[in-house]
């Protein structure tokens, strides 16, 4: 049995950024950090880097054991938490170690969701979650000459650029029917997207998003997908990308409040007063109303575990948690596109107005989503905002007035201006 005060489960950006914050607040207190993987701490963003060869797996380590060390963290890899049993404050790890802990961090992050398509579970497919994960796409990549890209996020479209240009033939296929198929659908609308389908198109990616897969089968090294409409697509290699979902399943025994995510307050702090969460794993405040939202991006992860440290050990923040507003930036065959907030208007809403610029051939997209004279929303393609700005334009709920007309006709300008305004 180790016992100890604090207990962090996730060695990613949530962890570290919670460990930190402890050693702010109490330098002696004992702390262990555990990890599933036997790796050093990374983050999961530069995955696809590591799959194209642009970096190697030594050179995306965000602490080294001397780190460890010198916080006076035992840090435990390989340690799969099997359960947690709130009661008697004991995480039971798969290898029949137990730790008693005082406080406990779950900072566990998110996993891969397979899709209901028929007889997937008998097919050798990839997905991109780890370190392993990635190590195993450089392997395949080395015999694979076409590739059947499931799913059409940020990493099935990372994943194909990565292909396209490791000189595979790649088609990308929904694993299921949608209303308006299109791809990223969580970041940009149907206009935006279909630039950014035009790219990928024009360097040779073939797309499938109104004929979904239903059966996946393999013979003799081959993937065979079958289409709804009985038309087949076939490959060397099928990478699986639908979707990711909360680490939760050691959490048997109901104490944790569990919806979607685990569901915290603004604090970070769970349903059980010593348990806190934060990160992919953890639910909290929408910025934009009173519901509960999972915001996976690595800004909030760092603030979660920020915000859950200083929690657990006593201390406190000038800020707690306002809540997550979606922020992802994504470069592709040399373009730029980001989304910060909404990318569409909502339902009920105050009286909402959208200014757009759109120039199809330069390959140039800009939507401002207004509520009255609050920005809530900014997406692009090939600007010069900064995504960093606009987040913080929106997090301020500034009432712009006159210069909203001016934001919209000098973006750049005028947004370095106003936060300068809100910095002073």
């Amino acid at each position: 049995m180790v016992n100890t005060k604090y207990l962090i489960i996730g060695s990613s950006h949530a962890g570290l950024s919670a460990a930190e914050e402890i050693r702010v607040h109490d330098h002696q207190g004992s702390l262990v950090m555990v990890t599933m993987e036997n790796t050093l701490p990374y983050s999961p963003t530069v995955l696809p880097y590591i799959v194209s060869g642009k970096v190697t797996a030594d050179q995306v380590v965000l602490r080294e054991e001397k780190d460890f060390r010198e916080k006076k963290i035992r840090f435990l890899r390989e340690k799969i938490v099997t359960s947690v049993d709130a009661g008697t404050c004991e995480a039971s790890l798969s290898d029949g170690e137990r730790i008693r802990y005082e406080k406990l961090l779950i900072a566990t992050g998110a996993e891969p969701v397979t899709p209901q398509v028929d007889n997937l579970h008998n097919v050798p497919f990839l997905e991109l979650r780890t370190m392993t994960d990635a190590l195993r796409h450089r392997e395949a990549l080395q015999k694979a000459k076409r590739c059947i890209v499931m799913g059409t996020g940020l990493v099935g479209m990372h994943a194909a650029e990565n292909f396209v240009q490791k000189g595979l033939q790649v088609q990308v296929v929904r694993a299921r029917a949608k209303k308006n198929p299109r791809i990223l659908p969580n970041y940009f609308d149907g206009e935006c997207a279909g630039i950014i389908q035009d790219v990928f198109e024009s360097h040779g990616v073939d797309f499938h998003l109104t004929n979904h897969a239903v059966r996946v089968t393999h013979e003799k090294g081959e993937i065979l997908v079958t289409l709804h409409d009985g038309g087949e697509l076939r490959a060397d290699m099928l990478l699986v990308c639908t979707g990711m979902r909360p680490r939760t399943e050691f959490l048997t025994t109901g104490d944790v409040e569990i919806d979607q995510g685990i569901l915290v307050n603004s604090r970070m702090k769970t349903s059980v007063d010593n348990i806190w969460a934060a990160g992919d794993v953890a639910q909290g405040d929408d910025f934009f109303g009173s519901a509960k939202i999972l915001n996976a991006i690595l800004p909030d992860a760092v603030l979660q575990g920020k915000i859950s440290g200083a929690d657990m050990a006593g201390g406190r923040l000038d800020q707690d948690y306002e809540g997550g507003i979606s922020m992802n930036t994504f470069n592709f065959f040399g373009n730029r596109a980001f989304s910060v907030g909404m990318h569409s208007v909502r339902e009920g809403s105050d009286p909402t107005s959208v200014d757009k610029t759109v120039l199809p051939s330069a390959r140039v997209y800009q939507k401002m989503i207004f509520e009255g004279d609050v920005l809530v929303g900014v997406s692009a393609i090939n600007t010069d905002l900064d995504p960093g700005i606009v987040m913080n334009l929106i997090k301020a709920r500034a009432a712009l007035k006159d210069e909203r007309a001016e934001l919209v006709s000098n973006p750049v300008h005028v947004s370095r201006r106003l936060m300068w305004k809100l910095w002073r």
